[in-house]
């Protein structure tokens, strides 16, 4: 007995170790990544970057400021994108799994079956471009950051569904139906709030999508008016100048005053902010989420 407890507590002194261990090496690049956001231009270019900045400089942040415009206005698109497509995102993808999980639908689970062959296949990159592009016509437009790809897919609902089966004990809708209420009434009323942890781990993992999402982005939209902030950064890792160029007051910012190396570590700090202030809130349902909807199903 007391060889097995201590082999247990082996095993979760070096699962701490290893976690611990993985847990700085995440780390390492954020700080390293901060720390350069704040070192002068040309002591970054000379010496590259260090985890304490050899020469403080506050040039990048200065420059963000003065073209806040623009940043600020990539910023807004990426704000106001992130937002209607994770509530969407999150409504249809639980009505479809409370869907799934009914038993006296016909062909639910020739649905299902479907649902599990996007994740093997799917139309390919230009035949969806031509959909989207010619027949929706999203091009340019708010939605083509939306719409494409990322509203809904198979793994995030089936999470939902394997929680709402096996975690909503099914005497509850029953209850419910005998009751009087309506679908619409069982599932806001009782599936959905019973739902909250993986409705907060998918609404989280879908929200870190579109907000990192620069892809769509690339295929459809070329009016600088609409770049999400990642497209921005991904338009000045291309092309330093491109602040510069697109700015609509350019004076006294010429591209030799343009603090190029250290102006894309500051634009991505600005960028993964907001993710780090709002993940420690979700973090717990986030966890729980997981391993209730995937435990079972």
């Amino acid at each position: 007995m007391k060889i097995k407890i201590n082999e247990e507590k082996t095993m979760q002194v070096l699962a701490h170790v290893v976690m611990i261990v993985l847990s700085i090496l995440a780390v390492i690049p954020f700080l390293l990544l901060i720390s350069a956001s704040f070192t002068e231009e040309t002591v970054a270019v000379k010496y590259g970057y260090k985890f304490l900045p050899s020469v403080f400089s506050l040039d990048a942040y200065q420059y963000i400021f003065k073209q806040w415009e623009q940043i600020g206005r990539a910023y807004g698109i990426t704000i106001l994108v992130t937002a209607i497509g994770t509530v969407i995102m999150v409504m249809i993808t639980s009505m479809f799994a409370y869907g799934l999980i009914q038993k006296n639908i016909r062909g639910i689970k020739v649905i299902f079956i479907l649902v599990i062959v996007t994740m093997l296949f799917n139309g390919g990159i230009v035949p969806t471009y031509y959909i989207y592009n010619n027949i929706f016509r999203l091009k340019d437009t708010i939605w083509g950051l939306i719409i494409p790809n990322l509203l809904m897919n198979a793994f995030t609902l089936i999470l939902v569904k394997s929680y709402m089966q096996f975690n909503i004990p099914p005497e509850l809708m029953e209850a419910a139906e005998i009751d009087g209420a309506g679908q619409f009434t069982i599932f806001f009323k009782m599936v959905f709030p019973l739902s909250a942890p993986i409705i907060a781990t998918i609404g989280l993992l879908g929200g870190v999508a579109y907000w990192n999402d620069w892809i769509n982005g690339l295929y459809y939209i070329q009016d600088a008016n609409l770049f999400s902030i990642q497209q921005l950064l991904n338009a000045i890792n291309n092309n330093i100048q491109f602040l510069a160029n697109n700015a609509t007051n350019t004076s006294g910012n010429s591209a030799m005053n343009l603090p190029s190396a250290t102006i894309r570590m500051a634009i991505a700090v600005v960028a993964i902010l907001p993710i780090v202030m709002i993940y420690p809130f979700f973090h717990k349902y986030f966890a729980k989420g997981l391993t209730m909807g995937a435990v079972k199903g």
